[in-house]
């Protein structure tokens, strides 16, 4: 109870001062009471959806909608506030200079309009953006390529390539279309596999029920493989038994064989050409930070040969740091996606990539080497929480494995 006090104060806080900027840019009246309207609403909805009772930790599609929407609200005042709490420091700071030096009656200058319009045209910019990322940001895909190179690259897998998918979180979808779209454009890459590197769902398997038909028509001449990611178990459902709980997970698994993914639950396959072979590695979901731990990379490669070519799939990037890179083993190529790249940041390619999630993870977004050893941190397919995407769009990757060094 305490802390929905601590929020609505501080939410209030922040109308009031969004309030005197609108007050003091137009005296139309009708303005004024849609402004409050609109702040009423943003937060009534969000505590009606968030103080309802719920099954755990679960974000259904209403409340990441409730949540986007007072994100975006919040963010217009977050920007106003420091602007005119400079303000009205200055003003005070005048006042009390004419009441000390002129000796005369305390007055407080009003309000400048020009500065409350500078402080609407720059809280414009994030609020724009975070409503642009919930109606069309989210289903913004794009494909990105990259060439790795490797001097024991078996021969027969020189230009190999490798589609990359992460993060699907059906559980978030509400456009079919788009999401088809998304499909078509993944087989159009034509690579020789594709990897899925977790997070299916939200919480549960059902979710990937209405989308199952769809992800089936995804196609790899040499396969389809998948491993779980920290969403995949149910760990954020309150469950009424532990056997309903193991049961969805069951269900998943059967649905993912059913897309016709090959689910990797810390095993291996060998993927196949000309008489050579190359090792694929899945782990089950590993992370650092109270997420769950179900991953044994030793398992997975017990059957394997040290000095095969390894492609690991491994969900959480922060597997990599941890446990991957200095393993006896040489892991030349890991896939994983967790982050989203919080699904909000900026990247402009050869000047900026940033994003918050970048004080969380080391490995964020993209591609990593260390020790002659990569890692490509996979953006995302879906959304979670936030209900879209700025800055940081939904991703398919391509990584083409080429024998020999990159000035060759």
């Amino acid at each position: 109870m305490a802390r929905w006090v601590i929020f609505i104060i501080i939410y209030l806080l922040l109308s009031v001062y969004g309030f005197q900027a609108i007050k003091t840019i137009t005296k139309q009246s009708w303005i004024h009471y849609v402004f409050i309207a609109i702040a009423i609403l943003v937060v009534g909805n969000f505590i009606f959806q968030f103080a309802a009772s719920s099954e755990g930790r679960v974000l259904t599609p209403a409340k990441s909608y409730a949540f986007g929407f007072l994100l975006a609200f919040m963010s217009l005042t977050l920007v106003l506030v420091p602007i005119l709490l400079g303000e009205d420091i200055i003003r005070g700071a005048l006042g009390l200079y004419d009441k000390l030096v002129t000796k005369e009656t305390f007055y407080l200058p009003s309000r400048r309009r020009f500065v409350s319009q500078i402080a609407l045209g720059l809280a414009a910019i994030p609020f724009a953006s975070l409503l642009y990322g919930m109606y069309r940001g989210k289903y913004q895909f794009r494909v990105l390529n990259y060439t790795l190179h490797f001097d024991d690259l078996p021969d027969a897998f020189d230009g190999y390539r490798i589609t990359q998918i992460s993060d699907i979180h059906s559980g978030s979808f509400d456009n079919k279309e788009k999401i088809e779209y998304a499909i078509d454009l993944i087989n159009e890459q034509q690579s020789d596999v594709l990897l899925f590197t977790g997070d299916m769902v939200n919480n549960k398997a059902s979710e990937m029920l209405p989308w199952k038909e769809t992800f089936s028509k995804l196609k790899a001449k040499d396969g389809k493989f998948s491993v779980l990611g920290n969403h995949d178990y149910g760990d954020y459902v309150d469950w009424s038994s532990k056997e309903e709980k193991a049961q969805n997970l069951e269900d998943l698994k059967a649905i993912q064989k059913e897309i016709g993914f090959d689910l990797l639950l810390n095993e291996h396959r060998y993927l196949k050409k000309n008489g050579q072979q190359l090792a694929l590695v899945g782990v089950e979901n590993w992370g650092k930070g109270g997420f769950k731990k179900a991953g044994d990379l030793k398992k997975a490669s017990s059957l394997i040969d040290k000095d095969d070519f390894k492609i690991l799939m491994s969900h959480d990037p922060s597997h990599w740091d941890a446990e991957v890179v200095n393993d006896d083993y040489h892991y030349h190529l890991t896939l994983s996606g967790h982050t989203h790249g919080m699904q909000f940041g900026i990247e402009i390619p050869g000047w900026i990539k940033w994003s918050p999630v970048k004080w969380r993870y080391k490995q964020w977004a993209g591609i990593y080497e260390s020790v002659g050893q990569y890692i490509n941190v996979n953006r995302g397919f879906g959304y979670l929480g936030y209900p879209g995407r700025v800055g940081i769009w939904p991703e398919i990757t391509v990584i083409e494995l080429k024998k020999g060094t990159k000035d060759s």
